[in-house]
């Protein structure tokens, strides 16, 4: 079972991936966005931690966790990212509820859920370039290991190059886009390689 304290480790990894990773991000979304993707999580995912670090008391569950992550992401993060990553985090803490622990399972189908108000909100599908093409095929692997998930979403990010992006800013290069990997496929994959850390480490 998952508690408070695994979710809070899991938004601290997910903070210093984007950390280390800011740079690349960036530089990923350069050719074919705004060239601020890496600079906007990095900026969002600091707030997450400060403001987890403000609580007091700490959220009590896991799904007060995440709520208070994806409002955190909400209310910082410009462009699409903020919305959909926090989307993503809240529909998956409103779905984990007010229960002290959960389980693995009821972790992956709140993902689910989670990912499906993303593709709701962004009207986006796998195959259209987007963090969909990481964060489908990672929460799907959930069911064999953390581990599985993360290295799913990082196959699923390095599979966007050839494709042709079809939603987001990067669809206003039709065949241009073809070529560079999806930041926001690629910043999906640290998230989920992110919970796969936080499972590593848990007693």
């Amino acid at each position: 079972m998952r508690d408070a304290d695994f979710f809070r480790r899991w938004m601290v990894a997910a903070a210093a991936a984007v950390e280390r990773e800011a740079q690349w991000l960036t530089e990923l979304d350069s050719p074919i966005g705004d060239a601020d993707h890496g600079s906007n999580l990095l900026r969002g995912f600091t707030a997450v931690r400060a403001a987890l670090d403000a609580q007091d008391p700490a959220p009590a569950g896991p799904g007060a966790v995440l709520q208070l992550a994806g409002r955190t992401l909400i209310s910082t993060v410009g462009g699409a990212s903020g919305p959909l990553y926090g989307t993503l985090l809240r529909r998956t803490g409103k779905e984990l509820g007010d229960a002290a622990e959960v389980s693995d399972e009821e972790l992956r189908a709140a993902l689910d859920a989670g990912v499906a108000a993303v593709a709701g909100l962004g009207g986006a599908a796998p195959g259209d370039k987007t963090m969909l093409d990481a964060l489908v095929p990672g929460v799907a692997a959930l069911g064999t290991s953390y581990r599985a998930a993360a290295d799913a979403a990082e196959a699923g990010a390095r599979a966007t190059v050839p494709l042709q992006a079809r939603k987001g800013r990067a669809s206003y290069l039709g065949e241009r886009s073809v070529g560079h990997q999806d930041p926001g496929a690629t910043s999906s994959a640290l998230l989920l390689g992110a919970l796969a850390d936080a499972a590593d480490g848990a007693p």
